[in-house]
């Protein structure tokens, strides 16, 4: 049974019956309803501040996981970062050093992005500066590797090319060792065979029976095949590229055709006796740039230390020379 509540009138000096209106009872309402929703806006807010809901804590590990895996994303650049200076080094160092090739700049290296603010939309988060600093290493990371990329490519054609060059310098004997009878003549002022007055010989000649085996002494095409050049008799040429032309001559067969790509150390001809010649052999040239040179200076590839002392003192005795 509710309580019957009593106020006090001044005027009749007396306490009264409260009367409870609808209008009262609608105030007492509202006034219930007021406090009931304060109350649970501020229980509200301060579970909101103080206690994770089953989602706010689902996704706090899912932010501590994405703290994780950046940190350990950024320890794999350290690792990548690491090995990628020691291939620039290696680089810059080592392999353009080998290929004559001048070293890439530092400044293209580590060369940044220019224009506008690549990482704008990565601002405005709880962990914005984590994750531009790590898009930011990316991005440099992905450009140095691309360089150097572009930098072993490069290095690869220079080593092709490097690799074509060494096999086409003349670097052999055209005849071997042991079937030479001797070196009847060397590069230099020589006596000649037929006037018997000295003559600069552009080349060596060596001593050996017609048909002993010729070969090329680099990689190269066959530019000539007859005996259309005085004094050669039956001769070959052959263009090694890079400036670089050899000539067999006085031979007494071929074993080539013009046109035919050759190797270092293919069979092209026979020693012979045949053009301006005192006897069989083989009177070979050297030639780079239109300038002919002394061939003794490309035996570098066959011959031990002790055989090349021995060809330079035979090569350089001031005899007469067989053609």
């Amino acid at each position: 049974m509710a309580k019957v509540k009593y106020y006090y009138d001044p005027k009749t000096l007396s306490y009264r019956k409260i009367e409870k209106t609808p209008a009262y009872r609608l105030r007492r309402s509202l006034f219930y309803l007021t406090s009931i929703l304060l109350t649970s806006v501020l229980l509200y807010m301060v579970a909101d501040s103080f206690i994770d809901s089953p989602k706010e804590k689902r996704l706090r590990r899912e932010l501590d996981n994405m703290k994780i895996q950046y940190t350990i994303l950024n320890e794999r650049f350290d690792q990548v970062s690491d090995v990628l200076d020691d291939l620039q080094e290696r680089d810059d160092n080592i392999y353009r050093t080998i290929f004559e090739a001048e070293p890439i700049p530092n400044s293209v290296r580590q060369a940044g992005f220019g224009g506008a603010n690549r990482y704008r939309k990565l601002e405005g988060f709880e962990n914005s500066e984590l994750i531009k600093s790590t898009a930011s290493r990316l991005d440099r990371i992905t450009k140095q590797v691309y360089v150097q990329s572009k930098s072993f490519d490069e290095i690869v054609e220079l080593a092709k090319d490097k690799s074509e060059f060494l096999a086409s310098i003349p670097a052999i004997q055209p005849v071997a060792n042991e079937d030479l009878k001797r070196m009847a003549s060397g590069y230099g002022w020589r006596t000649d065979p037929f006037t018997k007055t000295r003559k600069f010989h552009h080349g060596m000649d060596f001593s050996a029976e017609t048909g002993t085996p010729v070969y090329a002494t680099g990689d190269g095409e066959v530019i000539r095949a007859d005996s259309k050049s005085s004094g050669f008799g039956r001769h070959i040429r052959i263009d090694h590229g890079y400036g670089y032309i050899t000539i067999y001559a006085h031979l007494n067969d071929y074993n080539i055709r013009v046109g035919q790509k050759v190797k270092r150390g293919d069979l092209i001809g026979f020693v012979g006796n045949t053009g301006r010649s005192r006897g069989p052999h083989l009177h070979y040239e050297v030639h780079l740039n239109g300038e002919r040179l002394n061939p003794v200076n490309f035996y570098y590839g066959e011959l031990t230390a002790e055989e090349f002392s021995r060809l330079i003192e035979m090569a350089s005795q001031t005899n007469q020379s067989f053609d």
